[in-house]
Order: structure tokens, then C-alpha cells, then sequence
């Protein structure tokens, strides 16, 4: 699966891919609005790509670049 594939997908099956296909990789707080907190969630890695899944399930954002790598 690409990740253009991936972002056509309902919220219930990219819920399923990330369960059955899907690695956590770990805890991460995304960016949110200006001025507001920061959003709790886990970084999965999925086929070629990663994607965030919030602490609540509502929202998942796949991306290309993996947002746990460390920076040299």
C-alpha cells in the first residue's frame, strides 16, 4: 500500500491497516494550532511511510518522513 493509497481510506480502515500492518514505534506530541498544546499520539511505521495516530482515534496523518529520526 502507498501512502496515496493509504490517505483514501475511511477512518475505520486506516484504523484496521495500522492495527494489522502497522509498528509502533513509539510516543509523540504533534504540533497543533498556534498557541495551543501540543497533541498527544504514537508514530507507526506502515509500508513505506509513517503515520500519527492521536491518543483519541480520530485522527491519523501519514508522512513521508519519519518524525522520531534524530537529528544530526
Amino acid at each position: 500500500m502507498t501512502i496515496e493509497q493509504f490517505k483514501l481510506l475511511t477512518l475505520e480502515e486506516k484504523l484496521s491497516q495500522l492495527k494489522y500492518h502497522g509498528e509502533l514505534l513509539g510516543s509523540y506530541e504533534r504540533n497543533g494550532e498556534p498557541n495551543t498544546p501540543k497533541i498527544p499520539g504514537d508514530i507507526y511505521a506502515l509500508h513505506d511511510f509513517w503515520a500519527y495516530l492521536s491518543d483519541d482515534e480520530q485522527t491519523v496523518i501519514p508522512t513521508r518522513r519519519n518524525p522520531l529520526a534524530v537529528e544530526e
